[in-house]
């Protein structure tokens, strides 16, 4: 029986020779972290999202500093997902009304939306996360809201959209098929589609979600600048259609240029869009088929945001795509820490990127990746935490039952 490795990666050296990206300055100009920020602040409820340090992890795999921007904490919600789709619809709120700024969560706000725009309701596809922040944030201002899901998303996931006021829509297929049902359906039916991928008309939207997960490295900065760290050297993202990722990249570029920090994208290798983009090399979009399934439920992604896509083109210097047993082993090393290194609760999507790490650093045969990405002892490198326990029983499938586990050519023991 063939077992699939770990790691299967693809360099993308066109990435160092851009100093100005196009895509980057046009979907996140330099003013933009700032304004996001200071909505999200507004938000009741808001706080700053951890960064948690694991120096006994670095330590065992060789690397100077792992750090975990954990959104597990964001708003109650275990997603970061929440600071797009808020920040989407009071953009286009504000655009709605034609006002320059707007305090959209206080009383006299709330009253001018109301009384201005009348009833409407907020639709979006999802594997979970993203319909739940946009449910929340369309409950919060007293909206609507209808969100579609496909067949196999998980009945937790469901109840979770629906205990934050939306009506929740099964279709069959993917979730790709549950994008472009939405959005007939929303044609018909007078309803504003809160999407986090874009197509040909539809773009200032997915942008705009785009633009308020940028929340999240402006807290990180703050947060890595006062342990003494200018930026970090590496980052590792993981990527559905793309939009975290793209957001990521684009901050870290707007702000640093050609001194960004090296970065890889990751995909499960079952909805590695991403990747066979990169793959094929055209500087175009390419639909990944199949049914997409595995366990990262919020990555099962086969239609690339082509948004998102032009900013990895310019800025990605990796493309990861591993199977399910990686992040399965992630959300076990996040749960059971060495001692000193904090307890972190990961869901399966969140965990992708530490369980590649892992792996990165220390299967012999990612030396050659490990070399070019400069990945040593002086790396300080950043993860995402993108996701808690959004589902419980798959969370308790793996890490108490050892759902997925490493298979035995791939399984290592490091002494520390």
């Amino acid at each position: 029986m063939t077992v699939t490795p770990p790691i299967t990666w693809i360099d993308n050296p066109r990435a160092s020779t851009i100093e100005h990206s196009q895509a980057v300055a046009d979907l996140f100009p330099p003013h933009i972290a700032r304004q996001t920020r200071e909505f999200h602040s507004r938000i009741p409820g808001y706080q700053i999202s951890p960064l948690k340090s694991l120096p006994r992890l670095a330590a065992m795999l060789g690397l100077g500093g792992i750090w975990v921007k954990d959104e597990s904490f964001r708003l109650s919600l275990s997603s970061f997902k929440v600071l797009g789709g808020s920040y989407a619809i009071y953009s286009f709120v504000k655009e709605a009304l034609g006002a320059e700024s707007l305090d959209i969560f206080s009383d006299e706000g709330m009253k001018l939306v109301r009384e201005q725009l009348g009833e409407m309701t907020f639709a979006a596809a999802t594997d979970g996360n993203h319909g739940r922040g946009v449910a929340w944030s369309a409950t919060r201002l007293g909206f609507k809201s209808v969100i579609y899901v496909h067949e196999n998303t998980s009945l937790p996931r469901i109840r979770a959209i629906e205990s934050n006021g939306a009506r929740v829509v099964v279709i069959k297929g993917t979730y790709d098929d549950a994008v472009r049902q939405v959005n007939e359906d929303a044609q018909r039916n007078g309803w504003q589609v809160i999407s986090d991928t874009s197509w040909p008309g539809y773009e200032d939207v997915p942008r705009w979600v785009m633009q308020g997960y940028t929340t999240m490295f402006s807290e990180a900065q703050e947060q890595l600048a006062a342990q003494g760290i200018i930026k970090p050297t590496h980052v590792l993202v993981q990527a559905g259609v793309g939009s975290l990722a793209a957001a990521t990249l684009g901050f870290y570029s707007q702000l640093f240029g050609a001194g960004r920090p090296k970065s890889v994208v990751v995909e499960p290798d079952k909805a590695a869009c991403l990747y066979l983009s990169a793959e094929i090399g055209d500087g175009e979009p390419h639909s990944f088929g199949g049914d997409l399934d595995t366990i990262m439920a919020g990555l099962a992604c086969g239609d690339p945001n082509p948004q998102a896509w032009k900013v990895l083109w310019d800025t990605a210097d990796v493309f990861v795509k591993c199977p399910d047993y990686v992040a399965a082993k992630g959300m076990r090393v996040y749960g059971v820490p060495l001692a000193g290194d904090p307890f972190v609760v990961s869901g399966e999507s969140g965990a992708a990127t530490l369980g590649a790490l892992t792996f990165i650093m220390q299967r012999p045969e990612c030396a050659p990746l490990r070399e070019s990405l400069g990945l040593d002892s002086r790396s300080e490198v950043l993860l995402i935490n993108s996701e808690g326990n959004t589902d419980p029983d798959e969370f308790r499938k793996v890490v108490w039952m050892g759902r997925h586990p490493v298979p035995d050519a791939y399984q290592q023991t490091v002494e520390i």
